[in-house]
C-alpha cells in the first residue's frame, strides 16, 4: 500500500519508512508527486499535521501520513514549538538547522542549571484514508531531555545535537539510527499509530 508522506525531508522519510515497515506500506514523499508543501497556520502540532495530511491526500488521491514535530523548551514557554523548523527566521536568520541551533542557544544564554534547561521533543502523527476522512488516526509521542550548552554528536538532524537524554548519557545526535528509532518521540508516536492502522485500516 502506498502512503503519501506530507514531507520532503529525506531523513524524516528514512526514519518513518523504518518505523512503518511492519505494516508493509511504501512511503512516497509529496515532492516526488509534484505536491507543494501545505500551509501550517496553526499553533498545535496536531492541527498542523492534520492539515498537511489532508492536503497531501487531496492532491494525490492516496492515503496520507503527516508528521508535525518539534522541540518544546520549558524555560521558553514551549518555544520553538510548531516553529521549530524555522525558529531562526523569527530572529532574521536563515532557515537552517545550524542557525536554529545557534539561535536557541542564544535565547537560553544565562540558563545554566539543569532544571532550567528541561525540554522535550514532541511528535504528532496523523494518517488519513482520504482528504475527507472523518476518522483521522492521531498519535502523539514525547521524549524528555535537556538542552546542552553546546553541540554534541554528528548524527540525526534538527536539534538532535543539543538534546541530551539523561537516561542514556548521550545527546540524540550521538545515537545510532537504530537507537533513535527505538525510543524517540517519533518512534513512540509511530508505534501507537501502527497499532491504530492495524485495527482501523486492517493493515499488517
Amino acid at each position: 500500500m502506498d502512503l503519501v508522506l506530507a514531507s520532503n525531508n529525506a531523513k524524516k522519510l528514512a526514519e518513518l519508512q523504518a518505523l512503518f515497515a511492519p505494516l508493509g506500506v511504501n512511503l512516497l514523499t509529496q515532492g516526488s508527486l509534484g505536491i507543494p508543501e501545505a500551509e501550517e497556520p496553526f499553533e498545535t502540532f496536531v492541527e498542523n499535521a492534520l492539515t498537511k495530511a489532508r492536503h497531501a491526500s487531496r492532491l494525490s488521491g492516496l492515503p496520507a501520513l503527516a508528521d508535525d514535530s518539534g522541540l518544546a523548551v520549558e524555560a521558553l514557554a514551549g518555544a520553538p514549538g510548531v516553529l521549530s523548523a524555522r525558529y531562526a527566521t523569527l530572529f532574521g536568520q536563515p532557515k537552517t538547522d545550524a542557525d536554529n541551533n545557534r539561535v536557541l542557544l542564544e535565547q537560553m544564554a544565562g540558563l545554566s542549571e539543569s532544571h532550567e534547561r528541561g525540554a522535550r521533543f514532541v511528535c504528532a502523527l496523523v494518517a488519513v484514508r482520504s482528504a475527507t476522512d472523518p476518522e483521522p488516526l492521531i498519535a502523539m509521542g514525547r521524549w524528555q531531555g535537556q538542552i546542552l550548552p553546546a553541540l554534541a554528536g554528528e548524527a540525526g538532524f534538527g536539534y538532535d545535537p543539543l538534546m541530551w537524554i539523561p537516561a542514556l548519557g548521550r545527546s540524540v545526535a550521538q545515537l545510532s539510527a537504530a537507537e533513535k528509532n527505538a525510543q524517540s518521540h517519533r518512534a513512540l508516536a509511530a508505534a501507537d499509530l501502527v497499532g491504530q492502522m492495524r485495527e482501523a485500516w486492517h493493515l499488517g
